[in-house]
């Protein structure tokens, strides 16, 4: 099977696709990445030493670049299929990293409980997660129907 750009750009999912693109990168992405960037001890490297993330000076201001830009591509419609890939990776890092050590009530392998943390536990994961979890399922999303017709690949296929 070979995958050609124009599958890449091509989607037959609904306008309001559009509420979805929106949520995960003008609510979500875009403003995080800033954040990482911007605000780097506090979200950015040095949240990613306090958890355990090789590499946080390095990490840190890689992933605030990859959340930017993905997000940007992302509330634009421009190659989504492709931005939500590097997000989905993002995201599944986070939860591993941040919410497997709540459900576990200890640290995991190199990544470190938040010390800010008060209850551990499925249910506290569950509240701790709920964001994790929804963007990562809209990036999901993304890729597997495309940005929808109110999009720039909506307009190179349209």
């Amino acid at each position: 099977m070979t995958i050609k750009w124009a599958d890449i750009f091509h989607s037959d999912a609904s306008g309001w696709t559009i509420v979805v693109r929106l949520s995960v990168g003008l609510a979500v992405f875009l403003p995080e990445g800033i954040q990482k960037l911007v605000f780097p001890d506090i979200l950015g490297a040095g949240r990613f030493a306090r958890i355990g993330i090789p590499l946080p000076d390095l990490m840190g201001p890689f992933v605030g670049v990859v959340e930017t830009v993905c997000g940007l591509l992302i509330i634009i419609g421009l190659f989504t299929r492709l931005a939500a890939i590097p997000l989905i990776i993002i995201m599944i890092v986070a939860l591993i990293s941040t919410k497997l050590p709540i459900l576990l009530g200890h640290d995991v392998w190199i990544f470190h409980l938040a010390s800010d943390i008060n209850r551990t536990g499925f249910w506290s994961m569950m509240h701790e997660a709920r964001a994790d979890l929804t963007m990562l399922l809209g990036c999901i999303y993304l890729a597997m129907v495309g940005a929808g017709p109110w999009s720039i690949d909506g307009l190179r296929t349209g």
